[in-house]
């Protein structure tokens, strides 16, 4: 039996390596294709060879979903390459499939896992975003009657709209009371009436353009209540349940492009010009290269916590997944403007060597909107805030090491058990405790030129920002809407997932620190990486910084450029990309189960 691990490398090494010109799934095609607006025929068949769509379907109904946090590591071989070909072809089959997997029953559960394991599509049309654009708010209705539900309008922006067999539906309820006023539909194409669904025209975008986003019209189609997901009326609180599922992805597939991203850069960078300098000469380039591995690090400490609370802290894991969501985009947005000043004209080539850049930073935005964007994610945690500022933060026990360690053990994916809203945040704990211990150590191995006083005064600074945090939500009162759509509260928000981001990159360098010996990444476990990031997220929220760490930040470019020439994953687990000349002796933290 193939592990998840030897999954990953196996789907790596079917795409061959993407700077191989002759490579038929290789950079050029991938490049060819995009221009195009169409999918490579050859990608989509090494993932139908490789059967990526059982990954998205829980075991229990003949799929290969156990783990969350694998799933998102799977997904990154994929969207390094194409993110038009990985949303298309199959995340979006999984974004559909949530809601069955959520609350369907054995029936439909079954009907989703056909459609997927035959290698047919599911697609979801979700309800319109109130003062959306025109773009995405037209919708579906639904009107009752005696044998079931009588379905009716159109939908113009609906990932795989034509190629696909399955349809996940959130209809609008004709005089539904407040709170209840969609319901979701899994209907089988094929067995609905003749004429019943006619496909509307393809929409141009300007990332992703390779992925088909078209639109259905669905006219007097009368379907029965078995097809509804759950109870009539329950469409508002399943979208919201299975953002819990979708938003612990969106940061490694956004982690994926900007690892391409970085590679491109820091291959342009690196290059040695006639007189025998490089870029690298240049303390600004030699800046954007580090803030964007740091970026990249901080980015997958939160996409390993988001997908691990999932298994381990179901009932606290809603703040995190939104956090996870809203600051990885941002985070990498922010990294791909920077590194498009190291470029320079490059950023704009549509082929040769640089060229991926561009398409990754175009295909971003895209990728990562999902149906609310970042502001619905922001509006996801803030009502959970007063409540941990009164009983959770400086109170909570710390969670399991095991959220922080990639190679721990997990409990089954029970999808019944995450709630909407926390009853506590343990990770803040992790920040609190972090602190504690670095008080109490003294320097990281004893070495001040690499971390050392910055790190701990960096942690006392962080904790304190959460102690300011606990002040301004403990004023609140639970529940106060006028108060949590302030935009204030929304600065609040934003500065709480930056210290999130801290407790998990500080959970992660803790366990490598202390992970038994051959069961630990050197770079990981050393105190300069965590040292960067740590000062890189104070700088962010404004607040009192040390003296620069010079040491740990040229630490930190040396891998950059190490990875590059390793040819290593910009990412925890440092992994080698295909052309590497195999797995080789790797960096990453050890093995994960199966």
């Amino acid at each position: 039996m193939t592990t998840a691990e030897d999954r990953i490398d196996a789907l790596e090494l079917a795409f061959g390596a993407l700077d191989d010109p002759g490579n038929p799934l290789g950079a050029d095609a991938l490049l060819a294709a995009d221009a195009a607006g169409t999918v490579l025929p050859e990608a989509e068949q090494v993932l139908d060879a490789f059967g990526l769509n059982a990954e998205f379907v829980p075991a229990d109904v003949g799929g290969r979903l156990e783990r969350m946090d694998l799933l998102g590591r799977l997904l990154r071989p994929v969207f390094r390459r194409d993110a038009s070909l990985g949303f298309g072809y199959g995340l979006n089959c999984f974004f559909a499939a949530t809601p069955v997997w959520t609350a369907g029953d054995d029936a439909q559960r079954r009907l989703a896992a056909g459609f997927l394991l035959s290698g047919r599509r599911l697609a979801v049309a979700r309800h319109e975003v109130a003062h959306g654009n025109d773009f995405v708010r037209d919708e579906f209705t639904a009107r009752e009657v005696p044998d079931g539900l009588v379905i009716d309008g159109s939908k113009s922006a609906i990932a795989n709209a034509s190629r696909a067999t399955g349809l996940v539906l959130f209809a609008r309820m004709d005089a539904a009371a407040r709170g209840r006023s969609h319901s979701v539909l899994l209907l089988d194409r094929d067995e609905l009436p003749e004429g019943a669904v006619e496909n509307l025209a393809r929409r141009t975008t300007t990332g992703m353009r390779s992925a088909e986003f078209g639109g259905l019209r669905i006219t007097d189609c009368l379907v029965p209540y078995s097809a509804v997901l759950g109870e009539v009326g329950d469409g508002y609180e399943l979208s919201l349940r299975s953002s819990l599922l979708i938003r612990g992805l969106i940061p490694s597939i956004v982690l994926a492009g900007a690892d391409t991203a970085l590679r491109t850069v820091a291959r342009f960078a690196n290059r040695t010009r006639a007189d025998g300098r490089s870029s690298l000469d240049v303390r600004h380039v030699r800046d954007v290269l580090t803030g964007g591995f740091l970026d990249l690090l901080i980015i997958d400490c939160l996409a390993l916590v988001a997908t691990r609370a999932l298994h381990l802290l179901p009932r606290q894991m809603s703040a995190y997944a939104a956090a996870a969501a809203y600051l990885a985009p941002k985070l990498v947005a922010e990294s791909m403007d920077e590194m498009s000043s190291v470029l320079g004209e490059e950023t704009f080539a549509q082929d040769g060597a640089y060229a991926m850049f561009q398409k990754q930073r175009r295909d971003l935005p895209v990728t990562s909107l999902g149906h609310a964007g970042s502001a619905g994610r922001q509006v996801s945690i803030l009502p959970q805030l007063p409540y941990f500022a009164r009983h959770a933060w400086f109170a909570d026990p710390e969670p399991p090491p095991e959220l922080f360690r990639p190679d721990g053990d997990l409990p089954p994916l029970d999808l019944s058990q995450p709630v909407l809203l926390g009853d506590g945040d343990p990770l803040a704990a992790t920040l609190v405790a972090c602190t504690d211990l670095l008080e109490a150590d003294g320097p990281p191995h004893g070495d001040d030129s690499v971390g050392g006083p910055a790190l701990r005064f960096l942690a006392r600074v962080l904790t304190g920002e959460l102690a300011e945090l606990k002040k301004a939500f403990e004023t609140v009162a639970e529940g106060d809407r006028e108060a949590l759509s302030s935009p204030q509260s929304f600065g609040l928000a934003d500065r709480y997932t930056l210290v999130l981001a801290a407790a998990a990159c500080l959970g992660v360098w803790r366990e490598q620190r202390s992970a038994p010996a051959g069961r630990t990444d050197a770079f990981l476990a050393g105190p300069a990486w965590i040292t960067a990031v740590l000062y890189r997220l104070v700088a962010r929220l404004g607040l009192p910084l040390p003296d620069r760490p010079a040491e740990p930040e040229r630490l930190v470019l040396d891998e950059v450029v190490a990875r590059l020439h390793n040819r290593r994953s910009y990412d925890l687990y440092a992994s080698p990309p295909a052309g590497s000349g195999g797995r080789g002796p790797s960096r990453r933290p050890a093995a994960c189960a199966p």
